[in-house]
């Protein structure tokens, strides 16, 4: 929460991989959009490179967010660089936000940019998986964030507070080793499996195998967050609509809430009257206005 010139607390905005209604998701121009909106934080998913570098994608494949295809752990950073990330979204990006060829960000490039913010800004990671590099993921972004001066205490790295998320609680409980409680969210999302097996056009025992796994990894997600194992809870929208009592629950057991992706003015509300502290929102401006 943070309380505002009239003394009224509201809940933390954070961008959902930066100021992305605007933007290309994950581009330059959307994080920087993201800080000239007012943005509390900002939120990024990445994934590793072949040469193990961070780079912030949300999917796996190249395919929906850039004009290459396959596999991003197929790739170099250099081959990464040749590829257009930013053209698909149709907004022409201001000189001043970079060049098309600047769009694609690593993790130590996005912590340049939060650190230009003149302000204490947070940073959400969330580890994507199924990651070919399963848990390496975890312990390449430690190291990264550790040469950038990360300190593991207080997770902040000069004016940057810095949170982890997976909705992998073997992530989560990797990240547990090193980092305290209080930085760790654990992601959860109402799995459906019909649903699932259906959106994923697979067959009904292949299908149904992927949903069965992904709807374990949610209870036992749900588990680590009854138990108290981290600070923070990541639900998504549908999810906190869904399952009122126990998001109830959660927040009388001192479960902070980071709630996704809320971008109308009747989800806001909502929030705002659950008592959620901090909302990820592709639209920064809109819901700060809005708060």
């Amino acid at each position: 929460m943070r309380t505002d010139a009239s003394g009224r607390t509201r809940p933390l905005v954070y961008a959902h991989r930066g100021a992305s209604a605007a933007f290309a998701e994950h581009t330059r121009a959307a994080y920087l959009r993201a800080i000239a909106d007012g943005a509390d934080g900002v939120e990024c998913d990445v994934h590793l490179t072949r040469d193990q570098h961070v780079v912030l994608l949300h999917d796996a494949n190249l395919d929906r967010t850039s004009d290459g295809t396959g596999p991003v752990a197929d790739r170099t950073l250099d081959e990464l660089r040749l590829l257009d990330f930013s053209s698909w979204k149709g907004a022409r990006i201001p000189s001043e936000y970079g060049a098309k060829s600047e769009q694609l960000l690593t993790l130590p490039e996005l912590l340049d940019i939060l650190r230009t913010a003149g302000r204490d800004i947070g940073l959400a990671i969330e580890l994507k998986h199924p990651s070919p590099y399963l848990l390496q993921l975890e312990d390449r972004v430690l190291e990264v964030l550790a040469a950038e001066g990360w300190d593991p205490r207080t997770s902040t790295v000069d004016n940057i507070r810095v949170s982890f998320m997976s909705f992998s609680p073997d992530s989560v409980r990797h990240l547990l080793k090193t980092v305290p409680a209080e930085f760790i969210c654990q992601l959860v999302d109402d799995v459906k499996v019909d649903e699932v097996r259906e959106e994923l056009g697979l067959g009904p025992i292949t299908g149904g195998a992927v949903a069965n796994v992904m709807k374990a990894a949610q209870l036992e997600g749900e588990r680590i967050l009854d138990d108290g194992e981290v600070g923070l809870a990541g639900p998504g929208i549908d999810y906190v609509r869904q399952h009122a009592l126990v998001v109830q629950r959660w927040l009388q057991s001192g479960r902070r809430f980071r709630v996704w992706t809320v971008d109308s003015e009747t989800d806001v509300a909502l929030c705002q009257r659950l008592g959620i502290q901090e909302i990820t929102t592709n639209r920064p401006a809109q819901v700060l206005a809005q708060l």
